[in-house]
């Protein structure tokens, strides 16, 4: 497999344009079996989870091509007698997020139970308890799902938990049902507010998207659209640290602070400084780094997908951080790693003490799983010496080239095959 070698201790420079969201892209793409029509999703990034639930559409007689970064998208083939590849689904948890459409168009769908990174257990009970509620039967077999309803109607829906994933899916099923939904607690995230934008394009009555209501009056149709998704917060907040964690002065391009504001305030708060202009952010990093406490939260909150990234910065700033994760159990797989390299942290459940020390050391250590991936790059470009990270194909499906993009900014960086 693939392995990245990075020396570290060479300080970064210039400017970073951050790729467009993965996780708004996939229930995007996933979104396109709604309309029956053809769909142009634009400036695609090139990840291997792109690819694989393109494959996965492919499987099920969607024509799928890519020119120049554009994903055209032509959903008028599919039957509703078509299963997803189950070997595709097992590879992705994003994958489920096809059921929500195929129920809504077809009124019945058969999946397998997704895959994903081993972060933590993330049922899919929310999903399955809106489809319920907007009148499909489920029946819950040895490794599948399947869903039926002659016709979905709108109901109220309250989520136990604000669900990124069960939103998205309740959404796409909703957006063809009978009558009014209303989804509370809903998910805020960017990401949702961006599907929404999505298929009111395509003709969806939606309103309150990036609130915790959201109401949904059913159409009977919808239809093909051109659409370019947000920027990737997550990869812009990556980039952002690079920057603090190795003193250097880097511009993060196409992004928007609104979407980053949890990020910046913890930078902030650890001694890093920020310009923030339109559509970029310039980050100045420097060796007096602050100790920190972050807890992850649902959106507007820390993001849980940059719990890691922000756990390497706090192995190299003065004093003791305590990070609290609230969203997984167990997303703190990337600490032994860098334990590996010279950091000193304890574990206590679902919080990680971490005492500053004054250097890494380069060392082989493994990505055990892609924001896990991320962290460790961060370490390894300020560590002591040479790192060799292994099991990358984790980083690869949430980065685009990103030993690429970091070699542009000067980082002593390469990809082994």
């Amino acid at each position: 497999m693939d392995k990245l070698v990075i020396k570290g201790g060479v300080p970064l420079k210039g400017e970073i344009t951050i790729s467009a969201a993965k996780n708004s892209i996939l229930p995007i793409i996933a979104a396109s079996i709604l309309s029956g029509d053809k769909c142009i999703i634009n400036n695609a990034p090139t990840l291997e989870d792109v690819y694989v639930i393109c494959d996965l559409l492919s499987s099920m007689n969607t024509k799928v091509s890519f020119n120049d970064n554009n994903i055209y998208i032509d959903t008028s083939g599919i039957l509703s007698t078509d299963e997803p590849d189950g070997d595709l689904v097992r590879k992705m948890r994003a994958s489920f997020l096809i059921m929500g459409p195929m129920l809504s168009r077809f009124g019945k769908v058969k999946i397998s139970l997704p895959g994903g990174c081993n972060i933590g257990t993330r049922p899919i009970d929310l999903h399955l308890k809106g489809f319920r509620a907007l009148g499909a039967n489920i029946d819950l077999g040895y490794g599948y799902v399947e869903a039926k309803a002659e016709k979905l109607k709108g109901n109220n829906i309250y989520l136990d938990f604000p669900s990124v994933g069960a939103t998205e899916n309740i959404m796409m099923a909703a957006v063809l049902a009978e009558g009014e939904t209303i989804i509370e607690n809903a998910a805020e995230e960017p990401e949702i507010k961006d599907l929404a934008n999505f298929l009111i394009q395509m003709g969806a009555n939606i309103q309150g998207a990036g609130s915790d209501t959201i109401r949904i009056t059913g159409v009977k149709n919808l239809h093909g659209v051109s659409y370019t998704p947000i920027f990737d917060r997550i990869e812009a907040g990556t980039y952002m640290i690079a920057a603090a964690i190795t003193n250097s002065k880097v511009k993060i391009s196409g992004v928007e602070e609104e979407y980053l504001r949890p990020v910046i305030a913890k930078l902030i708060e650890s001694g890093a400084s920020l310009e923030i202009g339109e559509k970029f952010i310039i980050v100045n990093g420097h060796n007096g780094l602050r100790a920190m406490d972050i807890k992850t939260m649902p959106y507007p909150g820390f993001p849980t997908d940059m719990q890691a990234q922000i756990m390497s910065l706090a192995c190299l700033s003065k004093g003791t951080s305590i990070i609290t994760e609230t969203v997984f159990e167990n997303r703190f797989m990337h600490a032994g790693e860098l334990k590996r390299m010279g950091a000193n942290i304890k574990i206590d459940g679902r919080c990680a003490i971490i005492e500053g020390v004054k250097s890494l050391s380069g060392c082989n250590v493994k990505a055990t799983d892609l924001r896990a991936g991320a962290a460790l790059i961060l370490a390894a470009l300020c560590a002591d010496g040479v790192t060799t990270i292994n099991d990358i194909y984790h980083i690869d499906r949430g980065y685009v080239s990103i030993e690429e993009k970091f070699k542009k900014l000067g980082a002593n960086i390469e990809r082994i095959k």
